[in-house]
């Protein structure tokens, strides 16, 4: 090989090595940045207190019990509608015409806050009210007592009486009967919103 091809192929190196290496040090400006996003879901807590609303004994046809109890918001997000759905259980006398202690029970009244304050509202029997379905117990006391809008922290006060219905007839059937009544307060959040 001539001197010019050895030359020219050493300069060719020379400059593709140059250019290997000034290619790989080349300068630039950047920067980074993070963006974070955290999600945690509200609770809905629905008690009440006292828990247990009566607890009486001895009770005749003719008789009257009122009980008052609360219903709080005890969770984070606000209540929009609360169901009331009634379970009980006898211990199966039956009077000559086939009702239970549940058909002579009467939740004669109920009220929201102080009664000189609210209208009463007749709901009928134990029985009635147990095959009701929780929506329409919660139409039928729309308009009456505040079965929505229970925001966070805020509580609302009812007074129940329960009537231990006198048909006039003999009811000696009911003597040292009992009924251990259930009911359950189902609260539901409202519609999504944007936050």
């Amino acid at each position: 090989m001539g001197i010019k091809k050895k030359l020219g192929l050493g300069i060719a190196s020379a400059v593709l090595g140059l250019s290997l290496v000034g290619g790989g040090t080349f300068a630039y400006f950047s920067a980074t940045t993070q963006a974070t996003a955290a999600f945690q879901a509200g609770t809905l807590k629905l008690s009440a207190h006292p828990t247990e609303i009566i607890n009486i004994k001895d009770i005749k046809p003719g008789d009257t019990m009122r009980r008052d109890f609360n219903l709080n918001n005890d969770g984070s997000l606000d209540i929009h509608t609360i169901n009331l759905a009634t379970k009980y259980s006898t211990s199966g006398a039956v009077d000559r015409f086939g009702k239970n202690l549940g058909d002579y029970i009467q939740v004669y009244t109920l009220y929201h806050g102080a009664p000189a304050n609210s209208t009463p509202i007749y709901l009928s029997t134990l029985s009635e009210l147990k095959n009701m379905s929780p929506e329409i117990l919660h139409e039928t006391l729309a308009g009456h007592v505040p079965t929505a809008d229970l925001k966070k922290g805020e509580s609302h006060r009812f007074m129940v009486e329960f009537r231990f219905l006198d048909n006039g007839e003999d009811q000696s059937a009911f003597q040292g009967d009992w009924l251990s009544l259930e009911w359950t307060f189902n609260a539901k959040q409202g519609a999504g919103v944007a936050k």
